[in-house]
């Protein structure tokens, strides 16, 4: 060959170019990143082509190492998804170069869905490429011969990284990383992500194990790629001047329906289960023609169902897929061109995740149509464009050193060959959400996998590892073992049980408390189906096809997402555009009457004032304020200005809150001096007064039901003998009052107060709230009547009083007492 002639390019390259493809510069830097030995982070636009990027560049240097024979290789490479879905994607993305450059290796996947014979034929051997889960991985590094059999793992995948970054998920995949760098020092861990704002930290995250073991630093690799992205709003043909949550929301019906008419096939996104089994079934009351064209996809369907309607929007034969969060990820419809998200997507992370599902290829528009359930949510809509346009997303922080992952690695490892302490103390520490992790507490969480602690070593079952003959820590009980592997896993939810015709074919799983509300004869719409309840046996709750024509829809629980910081403000922001006058947005032009009303009754919220209004009824002396910063810390909020406002002038009020504000409500009139001049808002013993004013330890004994089931203080039960809700419930609330009382220094007790704070109140965020707050130039209103801002926050608290038609009744005359008075 002519030295002047160019080198041909490597095989996994001339792969992708006998496709017709054309290498992006990003995918090119990193290959180059990957055969220097080093780890990273990939952020690209969804569809850009970050799978071939990372997956091209470790299969060329496999090759280059482990030229292919006739004999399959051992494990080499992992790719960690966070959905089974995904996996099974992911799973034909990567199988085509691998057939094509080294047919014999063998590709395997391992997830809950996975077979129980392909599952005992890759125990008996490894495949060479594994796409897996993080609880699968958990699974296989407690087997007794894990050493061996993941000590040639030379590369590591996460996909989807934002979306397990900042969960206890998230830091289970660190520490099987921080494993699999110890057995391996030159192991490289790639990171892929689509929808992240703090980029650096998430990849000092993911390559910490390695850094920690001197590897070369990281990579960061930004795949600007031209994607047209087009978020429209399906403006309601009249808002009016009152809304709140819901309010738009059937009305909408016909608006979506024509949109799926004039569209391709379409993916039509909520945000909770109840709400997508009502919407599949007002797409079939308005198209009943449409029956076997269109579908519903949530978690709690039943595994063949979901991958029937999988199939489906792959091949483009169902018109449209009523879906929640279970399709939110990178899984490739080439077929769907359109996205319709019902209500907001409360971020713009999510947002952008969701329209990525439509044009999923280089070069094609994604498209994404926001359908508003309130007026807030149209002038919401056009925040969250403005904010997607200008890069305003956000970020996603890993929780800082859970111990009950902790123990439950613990004793994962010491049944994966078994470990000695200094060795797992220093390999944990690589862990980024560990690395301040002090010798104290793992020794603490050491004592507690041996001997349960302070307050249960009289008990065996609680004494789960013990040092054997050779200074190792393994697991010596076969009971204790099963128990654990049955239990890996951070994944917690309240006990489902299986919903199965009486005449055989299951349907799915419903939360146990759901089913437990329900008399023999009960209709309920599930699975797009109307079934009625038959009984409760073993678990299972058999029905039948309904011959009523009405029923209820189950609901989920903790479903209700909280606005983000972000496009919260970006809310106020469109908010002030409004109050100057500016309504060239569409959809501030489609709430310009709602919001000229608000500036007659009262004011519109801006970024710079804090609006405050009070009113008067017969229910006592009401006060609104607006801080739009999200329900979790507005419960915080109002919690903590309660007990501030009782404690310097006695008083009892009743709260509401929502994601943009929330009401205090009291027989009393309230003192509003210590708010208007901020002295509310002090940041000064702040912990303090958030815990006098709630009831934490209800809060947390909650908690740490989930923290039980984590650390393996609780089970679920074995197969075929799943425990209740109620038995998990009275477990955790026995260990919680048994720790509280004889070992208050139990570091799981100190958990479940933390995460209380730090997740369901937001403690850094309520924080920033207060700051913000006093910041702000307090604007105090007095209504006459309710404004377009507080009613939202009256229906919250009435719904929790009144059933729906009390409540349709006593909205009706309010919005008549208001518009006789105010013409």
């Amino acid at each position: 060959m002519n030295a002047a002639e160019p080198l041909p390019p490597p095989d996994a390259e001339r792969w992708m170019l006998s496709r017709g493809w054309q290498p992006f510069a990003f995918q090119r830097e990193v290959w180059q990143a990957v055969a220097q030995g080093r780890s990273g982070l990939l952020h690209a636009t969804t569809g850009a082509g970050k799978t071939y990027a990372v997956w091209l560049g470790m299969l060329q240097q496999l090759l280059a190492r482990h030229p292919p024979g006739r004999h399959p290789e051992p494990l080499r490479a992992i790719w960690l998804t966070p959905m089974r879905a995904l996996a099974s994607d992911t799973t034909r993305a990567i199988a085509a170069p691998l057939q094509a450059l080294a047919p014999a290796w063998t590709l395997g996947q391992r997830t809950g869905d996975t077979p129980s014979a392909e599952r005992a034929r890759q125990d008996r051997r490894f495949p060479t490429v594994l796409v897996t889960t993080p609880e699968s991985l958990s699974l296989m590094l407690s087997r007794e011969k894990a050493r061996e059999e993941l000590a040639s793992v030379a590369y590591v995948v996460i996909d989807e990284w934002h979306e397990l970054l900042g969960s206890k998920r998230g830091v289970q995949a660190q520490l099987a990383l921080a494993r699999l760098w110890r057995l391996n020092p030159g192991l490289v861990a790639w990171g892929l992500s689509a929808t992240l704002g703090n980029l650096e930290e998430a990849m000092q995250v993911l390559a910490h194990p390695g850094e920690a073991l001197g590897a070369p630093p990281p990579a960061l690799v930004r795949g600007r790629i031209e994607k047209n992205l087009v978020i429209d709003t399906l403006i309601p043909p009249d808002p009016g001047k009152y809304s709140w949550a819901g309010h738009l929301g059937a009305r909408m019906q016909q608006p979506v329906v024509e949109e799926i008419e004039r569209s391709g096939p379409t993916l039509l996104f909520t945000n909770v289960r109840s709400q997508a089994e009502i919407w599949y079934q007002l797409l079939l009351q308005a198209r009943p023609q449409w029956a076997g064209e269109i579908a519903l996809h949530h978690g709690s369907m039943d595994r063949a169902t979901r991958e029937w309607v999988e199939q489906g929007l792959k091949a483009g034969s169902l018109r449209a897929v009523v879906a929640t969060s279970s399709l939110d990820l990178g899984v490739d419809f080439l077929p769907v061109e359109r996205v319709l998200q019902v209500g907001s997507a409360k971020g713009v992370a999510r947002m952008m995740q969701r329209a990525g599902r439509s044009g999923h290829a280089p070069g094609r528009s994604s498209r994404i149509t926001l359908v508003p359930t309130n007026t807030l949510e149209i002038i919401e809509a056009a925040a969250a464009r403005d904010a997607a346009q200008a890069g305003r997303v956000e970020e996603r922080c890993a929780p800082d050193k859970p111990l009950d992952v902790l123990v439950q690695h613990i004793v994962t490892v010491a049944l994966g060959g078994g470990f000695e302490a200094d060795a797992l103390y220093a390999e944990v520490r690589g862990a980024w959400s560990y690395r301040k992790l002090t010798r104290a507490e793992f020794a603490w969480a050491m004592a507690f996998c041996e001997r349960g602690g302070e307050s249960l070593t009289a008990y065996p079952d609680y004494h789960r590892i013990a040092r054997d003959e050779a200074g190792l820590w393994r697991v010596p009980d076969r009971g204790i073992a099963r128990r654990h592997r049955l239990g890996i896993g951070t994944i917690v939810s309240d006990a489902a049980m299986q919903v199965k015709y009486l005449s055989g074919g299951s349907l799915g799983s419903m939360e146990e408390g759901f089913i437990a509300r329900l008399r023999p004869g009960d209709c309920f719409f599930f699975a797009g189906r109307l079934l009625e309840f038959v009984r409760v046996r073993e678990m299972v709750a058999y029905v039948k096809k309904a011959a009523k024509l009405r029923g209820t829809v189950p609901t989920w629980q903790g479903s209700k997402m909280a606005l983000s910081a972000e496009l919260g403000q970006a809310v106020l922001a469109m908010m002030q555009r409004a109050a100057r006058g500016d309504y060239s947005e569409p959809e501030l032009a489609a709430a310009r009457p709602w919001l000229e009303t608000q500036a007659r009754l009262s004011a519109i919220p801006t970024p710079g004032t804090l609006l405050v209004e009070t009113f008067r009824s017969r229910e006592g002396h009401h006060a609104y304020l607006y801080p739009f910063a999200g329900r979790h810390v507005h419960l915080g909020l109002a919690s903590l200005l309660a007990w501030r406002l009782a404690r310097d002038t006695p008083n009892t009020f009743s709260l509401s809150v929502n994601d943009y504000g929330f009401e205090l409500v009291s027989a009393d009139p309230i003192d509003l001096a210590p708010i208007l001049s901020g002295e509310a808002f002090a940041t000064e013993d702040l912990l303090h007064d958030v815990l006098a004013s709630l009831n934490a330890t209800e809060m947390a004994q909650r908690r740490f039901r989930e923290i039980a089931r984590v650390a393996g203080l609780v089970t679920l039960g074995y197969p075929g003998q799943p425990r209740s809700a109620r038995q998990l419930q009275a477990s955790s609330s026995l260990f919680f009052e048994v720790f509280r009382k004889w070992d208050p220094g139990n570091l799981l007790l100190a958990q479940a107060q933390a995460e209380v704070l730090s997740q369901e109140l937001e403690l850094s965020r309520l924080r920033t709230a207060l700051q913000r707050l006093r910041r702000r130039k307090p604007r105090h209103q007095e209504l006459r009547h309710p404004s377009p801002m507080s009613l939202p926050l009256m229906v919250e608290r009435f719904r929790e009083k009144l059933s729906t038609e009390q409540l349709s009744q006593r909205l009706d005359r309010i919005l008549r007492d208001m518009e006789r008075d105010t013409g």
